[in-house]
């Protein structure tokens, strides 16, 4: 159906999450009809970013440098830390403006039937790191689910010895109906309900 090599750059834009046949087909037809010099300079960004990005050494988030902006900022309080699952969720927190603290990635959630154990996530460095730096709150934005709420309870037994541990609330997006919220999101919002200001 396709020529070789457009049928090998589909293959490869559907390997992308979120890309199916149709969109995969779509992103290479564009490629082609771009100028080279497009072309060759998207090459070039995927190349230096896969060989310059790689994590923080202290919060293990994506950066270029081996310490992140937001671990060498001086404006981020240093005694609030705020544990999520990988560095979408840093972006989408960072994304609000609302939170000044600083982060910890974990990797991923604790996942037996994935294989995926507290060894293979970033666990023991977050309970040095709040054992060492003494960490006035760690706050666990990490999505409801079995993984998350599992690797949740696991960090947070963990950590409260050293500290006061939270969990974000989870409930009803703004605009939502009540009648068309699920039993589990509208008991999330029940228990994440707060004080009238």
């Amino acid at each position: 159906m396709y020529t070789r090599p457009l049928a090998r750059l589909i293959e490869e834009f559907q390997r992308l999450p979120g890309v199916g046949p149709k969109s995969a087909q779509r992103l290479a037809l564009h490629i082609l009809k771009r100028p080279q010099n497009e072309v060759q300079a998207l090459a070039q960004a995927l190349l230096e970013a896969k060989a310059q990005v790689g994590q923080c050494s202290v919060c293990f988030h994506l950066s270029a440098d081996p310490v992140c902006d937001i671990c060498r900022s001086t404006s981020r309080d240093p005694q609030t830390l705020c544990v999520v699952a990988d560095s979408r969720d840093v972006i989408a927190i960072e994304r609000t403006r609302e939170y000044r603290g600083r982060y910890h990635v974990l990797g991923g959630l604790i996942s037996p039937m994935d294989g995926i154990g507290p060894e293979q996530l970033t666990i023991g460095p977050l309970v040095h790191r709040v054992n060492q730096e003494g960490t006035r709150e760690v706050i666990i934005a990490i999505s409801p689910s079995i993984e998350g709420d599992t690797t949740t309870l696991y960090v947070g037994q963990l950590l409260k010895p050293f500290t006061r541990v939270t969990r974000i609330a989870f409930g009803l997006p703004m605009g939502g109906d009540l009648e068309y919220a699920d039993e589990v999101t509208l008991a999330r919002a029940l228990e994440g309900r707060r004080d009238l200001e």
